[in-house]
């Protein structure tokens, strides 16, 4: 995550301006990720790669949001005159594709590859999410929602694991993939930190996080209908998604009244 950065103009970047460079961020990920991955077209889901590869689900998620950091790290240069360099260029696709961030994952040196498959055992990714954090504010275990993300992303892998194939839908995969998701953001916002000038990228990732326990929760009543889930398997999930939910906004409002609280 960056250094320093100064936003758009002379003005503190608000959560919508982190929201908007998070959108490209997200977008160019999704290329390269295409770009680089083995599988284009997407035919294996990415959860379940991750499984295969990893230990257990505790594992695997681990690897899912690792995975995620390092995916954004790329787009956000380390040094802060890096930031206005990237505010002055226009990349096209292909400048993106077969440079750039794409060096950051295909060019990489013999040292920088070992260090990158340290992160193999799945909590090491947070020492990466701690080498960017702005504030003396405590580990991210210690954060009551990425916990509550984490231990329903690995149930969620538990149940997707024991439904067959032919059962897995385009809404299976999106739901699983979302609860992952979810994590994932929670751990991209806390990696900004609480200070003044990043609370915003803060902010606008737990927004993510929460537009994806949203759409988890849209997903859940499709699985019942179909029998995908036990009766006290369903109320189980609805009640941990909706309550982490809930959780998220508190958490979402917590930060933009910090936020408030700085620009005074």
């Amino acid at each position: 995550m960056p250094q320093h950065f100064d936003g758009f103009d002379d003005e503190q970047w608000d959560e919508f301006k982190w929201e908007a460079h998070l959108n490209e961020v997200e977008r160019k990920s999704e290329q390269l990720r295409k770009f680089i991955t083995s599988d284009p077209k997407g035919n294996v889901p990415r959860w379940l790669t991750l499984l295969k590869e990893s230990q257990d689900e505790d594992d695997a998620f681990e690897a899912y949001v690792e995975e995620e950091l390092l995916m954004d790290e790329a787009y956000f240069p380390e040094d802060e005159d890096d930031w206005e360099d990237e505010e002055d260029d226009d990349w096209d696709d292909e400048d993106f594709l077969f440079g750039n961030a794409a060096d950051h994952f295909m060019d990489m040196g013999p040292d920088e590859d070992d260090e990158f498959d340290d992160f193999e055992d799945g909590d090491e990714w947070k020492s990466l999410s701690d080498d960017y954090m702005y504030s003396d504010y405590s580990d991210i275990d210690d954060l009551g929602i990425f916990v509550d993300a984490k231990d329903l992303a690995v149930d969620v892998l538990k149940w997707a694991e024991t439904i067959h194939p032919k059962y897995q839908t385009q809404e299976f995969q999106d739901f699983v993939d979302e609860t992952l998701k979810i994590g994932a953001k929670i751990a991209g916002g806390h990696s900004f930190g609480f200070e003044p000038e990043y609370i915003g990228a803060n902010i606008a990732y737990s927004k993510k996080a929460l537009k994806c326990a949203n759409h988890g929760l849209e997903l859940m009543p499709l699985f019942k209908k179909k029998k995908l889930l036990k009766t006290h398997q369903y109320l189980d999930l609805h009640a941990r998604l909706f309550e982490l939910r809930n959780d998220i906004g508190v958490y979402i409002q917590e930060l933009r009244d910090q936020f408030r609280l700085g620009l005074d």
